[in-house]
């Protein structure tokens, strides 16, 4: 296989390079970081391509901090372009379960069910319209992970470090409810399969929920963390969150959005039948063996 990928630097694209020269496979790596062959998407099309089979679309805006209009750029924009460049090659483009509806619990949500027409920020917004702008284009595969942990997070684990208070955390709701995790390993296997799968889109994910204070714990003894967990309503999460989302946050209140709260204390369950099938992804179970070492 000779595969490109965008995002070659972050998380998810590395994992992915790695994987493929694994295999043995030709690997194009693009980003904005040097190491790789440069290649803003959100400025347009790459002029001088290389012939490839497949190309993994892993570059996207999600930082909190990203302006809306930087988002859609990235995502949106970038999207398309990246589409434009490899016309023929099958498209695997990496999108995310916050397409769906974030007022309301995903519940073992299968793939019809996203995307929707309300969202509470320019990520899911955005890679809801990448999704639809790839509806009619040939030899695509969309994948859709939840919550990805591993090696190399530069996401999910920093900020929940940051969320401790001395040795205490806050979650929203009681703790048990049930959220569908990727491991960045998962992801991978389900990446690498989509280049030769069958296209269509797909619920990426580990091969059972767990319980959210569950998984916390977990993570927590494999850090030799000792952290003690608090509950915040739901109810009253939200109505906070969406203060602080239009006044001045408070320090405390600074990681506190309708969006996280909507991500933690809704169920978020994802039904990965599909892609069992069709792509014959077999997951592993959740696991932070080696947690430490992140």
């Amino acid at each position: 296989m000779r595969i490109a990928v965008t995002g070659a630097t972050g998380f998810v694209g590395g994992a992915v390079c790695r994987a493929a020269e694994a295999r043995g496979w030709e690997v194009h790596a693009f980003g904005r970081r040097p190491g790789v062959r440069h290649w803003d998407i959100a400025s347009g099309p790459l002029a001088d391509p290389p012939e490839v089979d497949a190309v993994v679309h892993a570059a996207a805006a999600v930082a909190d901090e990203t302006t809306s209009a930087e988002m859609w750029r990235t995502n949106v924009d970038g999207t398309r372009h990246v589409a434009d460049t490899f016309p023929g090659a099958r498209l695997v483009h990496i999108s995310t379960a916050s397409v769906y509806d974030p007022f309301t619990a995903t519940v073992d949500a299968d793939e019809a069910a996203a995307p929707v027409a309300r969202y509470l920020n320019a990520y899911g917004e955005s890679k809801a319209a990448a999704e639809r702008l790839l509806t009619y284009r040939p030899n695509t595969v969309v994948l859709r992970p939840h919550a990805v942990y591993g090696p190399g997070d530069t996401t999910l684990l920093p900020r929940l470090l940051d969320a401790i208070r001395g040795r205490g955390l806050v979650i929203v709701g009681d703790g048990r409810t049930r959220h569908s995790l990727t491991s960045i390993d998962n992801l991978t296997s389900a990446i690498l399969l989509a280049c030769n799968g069958k296209p269509g889109t797909y619920n990426i994910a580990d091969a059972a929920p767990v319980a959210l204070a569950d998984a916390l714990r977990e993570m927590f003894r494999e850090r030799g963390l000792r952290v003690r967990i608090r509950h915040l309503p739901v109810r009253l999460a939200w109505n906070l969150a969406a203060i602080a989302e239009n006044t001045w946050r408070p320090p405390r209140l600074a990681q506190l959005s309708r969006y996280a709260v909507s991500h933690l204390g809704f169920e978020r369950t994802l039904d990965i039948t599909a892609a069992r099938r069709d792509l014959g992804y077999r997951p592993e179970p959740t696991s932070f063996t080696g947690a430490a070492r992140w």
